[in-house]
């Protein structure tokens, strides 16, 4: 997926292991190249918020220290009866953490372009902040790298149950 960043074409990148306990050991090789991680628990769900916890923990032990980092409670569009995390939950583990929030529906592509604009946004400053060029090819070449050009981060969602997503 092509975003358009002040301007600038970025190529998103993205590794959607879906908090899966099968992917739990190889998401550490992909937060070694890891420039941004979008950080996305469900808000009808109770176990993956509770589950951030150990996101957060993994991404600090094993991720660079300098990795942006969003924060995302999906399913927003839920029917009030069927939310189970509270936004105010959302927004102080961010607050906690200091991260970006956003709440977001992939269903109903609800501030889906907005936290990834934010993700690349914040990607951008840091590369500029270390004096890296931002369009500058990338000589990163880890296995966990997920681009080889700095002004891509490559994009690839998920599926939701009705077929098609916005992420």
């Amino acid at each position: 997926k092509l975003i358009n960043l002040d301007g600038v074409p970025v190529k998103l990148q993205i590794w959607d292991t879906a908090g899966q306990e099968r992917f739990r050991t190889l998401t550490t090789a992909y937060y070694r190249g890891a420039m941004g991680i979008l950080l996305m628990y469900d808000v009808t769900n109770l176990e993956s918020f509770n589950n951030l916890a150990y996101w957060l923990r993994n991404i600090h032990e094993n991720a660079s220290p300098d990795v942006v980092t969003v924060l995302a409670g999906n399913k927003c569009e839920c029917p009030p009866t069927q939310r189970m995390v509270e936004k105010a939950r959302g927004e102080k583990i961010a607050e906690n953490f200091d991260i970006p929030f956003f709440e977001v529906s992939c269903k109903q592509d609800v501030n889906i372009e907005e936290s990834f604009i934010t993700l690349a946004r914040r990607i951008r400053d840091q590369r500029d902040r270390r004096g890296e060029n931002f369009d500058q090819d990338d000589k990163r070449q880890d296995s966990g790298s997920a681009n080889g050009l700095s002004n891509s981060f490559v994009l690839g969602g998920k599926n939701s149950e009705s077929g098609r997503c916005a992420c």
